[in-house]
C-alpha cells in the first residue's frame, strides 16, 4: 500500500509544532523532544516523516553552531574502530607494517600513509578517507 503525501495534513502538523530556526536552548529541547517522539512512532505517516526530516535538519544546524566538535585525528578513529571490533594491534601486523609501525600508527606517533589508509579501509570495510 502506497501512502500519498497530504499537504493539508502536513500543514496541520506544521501549525501544531511550529518548527522554526532554533534560537534558544528551550526551543532546541522542545524540537528535540518532538523529533525523538517521531523517531519511535509506530506506523508514521508520510507527513510525519517529512516533518521529522525538517526537525532533524533544524536540530543539526543548531548543534553545529552551538556544540561544535573537533574532527578526530585519524589515529583516534583507528583506535575507536579497533576497540569496537575488538581488533588488537597484533591483528594489524602485516596489514600496515611491523609491530613497531603498527604501535606508532595506533598511538599517533606516526601518520597513516595513503597505502596504509587503503589497507585499513579494506580490512575494516570502511572508507580509507577516515584515516587520512
Amino acid at each position: 500500500m502506497i501512502l500519498t503525501f497530504d499537504r493539508a495534513t502536513y500543514g496541520n502538523l506544521l501549525a501544531e509544532i511550529v518548527p522554526q530556526a532554533i534560537e534558544s536552548e528551550e526551543e532546541y529541547d522542545r524540537l528535540l523532544a518532538v523529533a525523538q517522539r517521531l523517531t519511535f512512532a509506530k506506523n508514521s505517516t508520510p507527513e510525519e516523516r517529512v516533518l521529522y526530516k525538517l526537525l532533524v535538519t533544524l536540530i543539526e544546524v543548531y548543534e553545529t553552531e552551538n556544540y561544535p566538535m573537533d574532527k578526530p585525528d585519524p589515529h583516534e578513529i583507528l583506535q575507536h574502530i579497533m576497540e569496537s571490533s575488538r581488533t588488537r594491534q597484533a591483528d594489524l601486523v602485516g596489514i600496515i607494517g611491523s609491530s613497531g609501525v603498527v604501535s606508532e600508527v595506533v598511538n599517533g606517533k606516526r601518520a597513516i600513509s595513503k597505502a596504509q589508509a587503503k589497507a585499513l579501509g579494506d580490512y575494516f570495510k570502511v572508507s580509507p578517507s577516515l584515516f587520512i
